[in-house]
């Protein structure tokens, strides 16, 4: 009796019906522009084979690299620069590589986790499983995270580039699309117009201002 209690839950939990799944995935974006942020205080845009392939990678799958940029080691830097590309309305989602590690300077985690309305945990969970495979242990010292902020998904992946082949090729851009349709459901674009309305006629609102944002947080 115990098992087929259990097995009932675990059915009415992931039993959908056709329908409602079709509904579920119905906002699903078929193509998103991302921003890509490089973190680091040694490289160039020149000498950046992560941050390459993240835009090579998105490209490929048929979507656009709205923004890339790169930002040294610092804790306001890395947050500004976030929250500023989260906030671009032609921005749906947001990659960071680098500065996710344990050295004094890696403060990206600290620095993007203020920056959360919603916290994507399993990200950074599948993330160490699968790199787990590759890298055994040392896995722990990574601290990958991702969340949404103003309805922005943003994803921070270490810095070296077989952990960035990793998240992006196995993790982001698998589900990019449906956690984009996800974070902006529901998101009133009236709300944008009003504001424009009572901002006089001034430069048009960011991407995510009509959202609730909360500030409550591998490199290599």
């Amino acid at each position: 009796m115990s098992d087929a209690h259990d097995h009932g839950e675990e059915a009415d939990a992931h039993d959908h019906s056709h329908g409602e799944d079709h509904d579920h995935h119905h906002h699903d974006a078929d193509s998103v522009a991302v921003a890509v942020v490089t973190v680091s205080s040694s490289r160039s845009m020149n000498d950046d084979p992560s941050g390459e392939y993240v835009v090579s990678a998105f490209e490929e799958a048929g979507h656009e690299v709205a923004v890339r940029e790169l930002v040294p080691d610092e804790y306001d830097s890395v947050q500004g620069t976030v929250d500023r590309l989260a906030r671009r309305k032609d921005t749906d989602a947001v990659v960071t590589t680098g500065g996710t590690g344990v050295t004094p300077d890696d403060v990206t985690p600290e620095a993007v986790n203020g920056l959360f309305a919603k916290t994507l945990p399993g990200f950074g969970e599948l993330f160490r499983r699968l790199s787990y495979e590759e890298i055994g242990t040392r896995t722990i010292g990574s601290r990958a995270i991702a969340g949404v902020v103003a309805a922005t998904p943003v994803f921070c992946l270490p810095g070296s580039e077989n952990a960035v082949r990793l998240g992006v090729d196995e993790i982001i851009l698998p589900e990019i699309g449906h956690l984009v349709g996800l974070a902006g459901r529901g998101v009133d674009e009236t709300v944008t117009e009003v504001k424009a309305e009572d901002s006089g006629g001034g430069e048009e609102p960011e991407r995510g201002d009509e959202t609730e944002n909360s500030t409550d947080g591998a490199s290599e």
